[in-house]
C-alpha cells in the first residue's frame, strides 16, 4: 500500500513537472510569436524609378514589387542623407546621424577607433538584443572598420559580408586578405569576404551569395525573434553582372544600363527567395519586411534613373533623398496601400520597438515614429511635423508636409513637392515668410547637432601605407627552390 501511494505520488509529480514544462514551452513560443521578426532589405544607389512599384517598365522587379503590393508603398519615402554612410547610420540608429557627428562616409583605415557609429549610440541589433532577438547582417557594413566597431562587437550575432563601402562582385577578383594590405584607393573593393571574424572565399556572384545566406539565416532562426539586415551593395559600382541576369534584358541596348538592370534582377531574385522562405517556414505573417535604397541613384555613375525627380545621390533635391520604399507585414498592414505622406528611414527602428514592446526608456530618444498606426488608419495625422537634412558646411534642407526649403551656398529655394515634384519652380520670392519659418525650424534643430567626429573616406595616408609595404633595399630574400 505504501509503495503504491509513493508510486502514485511520484507519477503525479512527474506529470505535474511535464505539464509545467509543456506550459512553459508554449508560453515561450507564444511570447516569441508576439514579437515580430524584422527584415530590412537595403539596396545601394538604386534610382527612384528603377522598381516596378514606382512605374518602371524597363527593369523587372516582380519580387520587390510583392512587398509593395502585399503591403504599403511609400511614395514619399525618404532617407536621412543622400550618401550611403550617413544614411545607413541614420537607419540603423533611428536617430539623425548628425546628432553624433556621422556627417560623411568614414575612412576605412582600420586604425581609426571612432570612424563609425560611436559606442554611445545603439543600432537596431543592440536595441533588440535585450528583448531576446538574434541579429544578422549580410553584405555592406560601412559603419567602421576598427576591430571595436566590427558588427559582432555591435550587437550582431552573424555577419557575412565586407566592412567597407563598396565591393567587387565576382569571386575571382577578391584576393585582398585584409584592409591592412590596402595600398591604393578602391583596392578595398577586392577584399575577401568575412564570415564573422574569419576571411572566406565565395564561389558565386556576390549578390547571390548574400541572398543564399539570408535564406540560411531565416531557416536557422525561424523559432526565435530575429532581425536580419540584408545590405546589398548592388547596384553600386562597379557595374558587374552574370550572363544569366544580362540575358533578361535584350531590349536594353545601352551596355551600362543593361548591366545595372541585371544587377537589380539579381537582387530581385534574392528578395523572392527571402519571401518564399518566410512562407515555407511558417513565419511569413509575423515578419515585417522593409525594402528601400540607401540614397537616390547617382545617374551617370551607375546608369540609374530617378524619373521625374530632380537631382541625384549627394543632392538635397528629391532625387538625392527620396527613394523606392515599401513595407510588408501581413498580420497588421493591409495589402495595396499607397501612402503619400512623408516618412523616413528613421521610422524603421521606431516601428519595431513599438510593435515588439521593447523597453527603450533608458536609451537616447529616437527621431522616428511607428508607421503601423498611420498605415492602418488609426492615426490620420502627419507622421512627421518636419524632416531635416544637413550636409555639413555645404547645404541644409527641411520639409513640412509638401513644402520644402533648401539653402545651398548663396541659393535660397522653396518648393511645393506635391504640385512640383521635379522642383523646377522656386517659390522663395513669392513666399519668403514660409521659407523663413522652415529655416528657423532648421536652425533650432541644427543647434542639437555635432560637427564631424571622424576622418572621411579618402583621408587614408596611402603614401605611408605604400612605404610600409615596400621592402628595404638591402633586404635579401632566398630564391625559392
Amino acid at each position: 500500500m505504501f509503495n503504491t501511494t509513493l508510486n502514485n505520488s511520484i507519477k503525479a509529480l512527474i506529470l505535474a513537472t511535464v505539464a509545467a514544462t509543456i506550459s512553459m514551452f508554449f508560453a515561450l513560443k507564444v511570447n516569441a510569436a508576439e514579437k515580430p521578426n524584422l527584415i530590412v532589405i537595403l539596396t545601394d544607389d538604386q534610382g527612384y524609378a528603377d522598381v516596378g512599384f514606382n512605374g518602371s517598365k524597363e527593369i523587372f522587379t516582380p519580387n520587390i514589387d510583392r512587398i509593395a503590393h502585399e503591403g504599403a508603398r511609400f511614395t514619399k519615402g525618404y532617407v536621412s542623407y543622400p550618401v550611403c554612410g550617413p544614411s545607413r547610420a541614420g537607419l540603423l540608429t533611428g536617430r539623425y546621424q548628425d546628432r553624433f557627428g556621422f556627417v560623411g562616409n568614414p575612412t576605412i583605415d582600420p586604425t581609426v577607433e571612432n570612424a563609425g557609429i560611436p559606442k554611445t549610440e545603439k543600432n537596431i541589433a543592440e536595441v533588440l538584443k535585450p528583448a531576446g532577438y538574434t541579429s544578422g547582417i549580410l553584405g555592406k557594413w560601412h559603419m567602421g572598420t576598427h576591430p571595436d566597431l566590427h558588427p559582432n562587437k555591435r550587437g550582431f550575432d552573424h555577419f557575412f559580408g565586407f566592412l567597407s563601402g563598396g565591393h567587387r562582385y565576382f569571386p575571382e577578383e577578391l584576393n585582398i586578405n585584409d584592409l591592412s594590405e590596402v595600398t591604393k584607393k578602391w583596392q578595398w573593393y577586392s577584399t575577401r569576404l568575412l564570415r564573422n571574424n574569419e576571411r572566406v572565399d565565395i564561389k558565386e556572384y556576390l549578390t547571390d551569395e548574400l541572398s543564399n545566406d539570408a535564406v540560411n539565416f531565416i531557416k536557422q532562426e525561424k523559432d526565435n525573434p530575429f532581425f536580419l539586415y540584408v545590405a546589398y551593395n548592388a547596384p553600386h559600382a562597379p557595374l558587374q553582372a552574370t550572363q544569366e541576369y544580362l540575358d533578361r534584358y535584350p531590349h536594353i541596348k545601352n551596355k551600362r544600363r543593361k548591366t545595372y538592370a541585371a544587377m537589380i534582377s539579381a537582387v530581385d531574385d534574392g528578395v523572392g527567395k527571402i519571401l518564399d522562405t518566410l512562407k515555407e517556414q511558417g513565419i511569413d505573417d509575423n515578419t515585417i519586411v522593409f525594402f528601400l535604397s540607401d540614397n537616390g541613384g547617382p545617374l551617370e555613375k551607375n546608369a540609374s534613373d530617378n524619373g521625374v525627380l530632380r537631382g541625384a545621390k549627394g543632392d538635397p533635391f528629391e532625387g538625392g533623398v527620396r527613394v523606392p520604399f515599401a513595407m510588408r507585414w501581413p498580420t497588421k498592414v493591409p495589402a495595396g496601400i499607397d501612402y503619400h505622406k512623408p516618412i523616413s528611414s528613421l521610422d524603421i527602428l521606431a516601428t519595431i520597438v513599438d510593435e515588439a514592446s521593447v523597453d527603450v526608456s533608458k536609451n537616447k530618444p529616437l527621431d522616428g515614429v511607428n508607421l503601423v498606426p498611420y498605415l492602418t488608419g488609426e492615426n490620420k495625422g502627419q507622421p512627421h511635423d518636419v524632416l531635416f537634412w544637413r550636409s555639413f558646411g555645404r547645404w541644409q534642407a527641411s520639409l513640412t508636409g509638401d513644402t520644402k526649403m533648401i539653402k545651398q551656398r548663396k541659393q535660397t529655394m522653396l518648393y511645393d513637392i506635391e504640385e512640383d515634384i521635379s522642383e523646377s519652380s522656386n517659390l522663395y520670392k513669392q513666399n519668403k515668410s514660409e521659407f523663413n519659418k522652415l529655416h528657423a525650424e532648421y536652425e533650432q534643430w541644427n543647434e542639437e547637432l555635432e560637427g564631424p567626429s571622424f576622418p572621411k573616406l579618402g583621408s587614408w595616408d596611402f603614401k605611408k601605407q605604400n612605404a610600409q609595404a615596400v621592402k628595404p633595399k638591402n633586404t635579401k630574400t632566398k630564391k625559392a627552390e
